[in-house]
């Protein structure tokens, strides 16, 4: 495995972390003030539903990414209407719009469009496109130099391999996801709002003592979640792929959530353990089969291995992780 090869599957790994990072983030600032959202998944199918919908009727991918983030904040709502206000149980209620979620999209692709359950590919405006940064190496450097892209890379430099294979080339949503976690971490441990935040999650009596309102503040996480959540989706939907099709999360929430734990609720480990996942899926989509000294290992061992990873960490065998405190309890105002 040369140094170009590690690259590529490190661009690739980006990519499919993308839309955990999102959903991870998303989960992040919801359990940071006490509430369990067991429905990243549901808010990922229906963002990434109503988004490539949108932006194929439309053609406008931007006003699919609106109205994508809009589902996801509807479904958010929901669950923070039946977690925060009617004091219900945030497992079942979660799990609930999961459901929800995975039925309503098919019903509502097939009865729009009549594929199957998915909607039409996404060309041209309907999808975000890569973004070739300035001084990568592109289209025009190798017509200028007579030889094919892929041979001028390999040609290059390590370091312009680096910026052009693994920095260059993305969609605006991979650069606005990287963003995301430093500015989630200002915003967490640097910020009032943040202060109280996770002071509702760890004693919202507290919070409420003091004559912060503990029920806005836990709807204000939701939101937040809810906008995180629709962009992962909709990153899923126009930017990783091009069209809506049946169940496309395939578990991607669950497993944001067991990188939550394994991040220990912290914006940057979160950002180290999303890539993590991604890499794993993206050595199994390269290397269908693995020759270990005459042990192969298959391609469903390899396709499994986020899976499997989730488990080992839902488990506990990555060390001790202590959510907050008030996490999963509505909150009841003393009188």
């Amino acid at each position: 495995m040369d140094f170009l090869t590690i690259i590529q599957i490190a661009d690739s790994a980006l990519r499919l972390a993308t839309p955990l990072l999102f959903a991870c983030l998303a989960g992040l600032f919801s359990e940071r003030a006490g509430i369990f959202d067991i429905g990243l998944e549901g808010k990922i199918l229906a963002s990434a539903f109503m988004s490539a919908a949108i932006a194929f009727v439309t053609g406008s991918v931007w006003l699919g990414l609106l109205c994508g983030v809009f589902a996801s904040i509807s479904f958010s709502a929901v669950h923070g209407m039946a977690s925060i206000t009617f004091r219900g149980n945030q497992l079942i209620s979660g799990v609930a719009l999961n459901f929800l979620a995975s039925g309503i999209t098919v019903l509502a692709a097939q009865a729009w469009f009549g594929q199957g359950g998915r909607t039409p590919p996404l060309m041209g405006g309907g999808r975000f496109l890569p973004i070739e940064l300035p001084f990568a190496l592109g289209k025009s450097d190798a017509e200028a130099a007579g030889v094919p892209l892929r041979i001028l890379i390999e040609q290059a430099n390590p370091i312009q391999q680096v910026y052009s294979e693994f920095i260059s080339g993305h969609t605006v949503l991979v650069y606005v996801a990287l963003l995301m976690v430093p500015l989630s971490w200002f915003v967490l441990f640097r910020t009032r709002f943040g202060l109280r935040l996770r002071a509702v999650g760890e004693n919202p009596a507290a919070v409420d003592t003091a004559g912060v309102s503990v029920i806005k503040l836990r709807y204000a996480a939701m939101l937040i979640a809810g906008i995180l959540c629709g962009l992962s989706g909709v990153y899923l939907a126009t930017g990783l792929g091009a069209g809506f099709i049946k169940e496309m999360s395939a578990g991607r929430g669950y497993i944001a959530l067991a990188a939550l734990i394994f991040a220990k609720w912290r914006p940057v480990t979160a950002l180290g353990a999303t890539f993590l996942f991604g890499l794993l899926e993206a050595i199994a989509n390269r290397y269908q089969n693995i020759d270990l000294g005459g042990i192969v290992i298959p391609v469903q061992f390899m396709q499994a291995l986020p899976y499997i990873l989730t488990v080992v960490i839902l488990a506990g065998f990555v060390g001790s992780s202590v959510a907050p405190k008030a996490g999963g309890q509505p909150y009841v105002k003393e009188r």
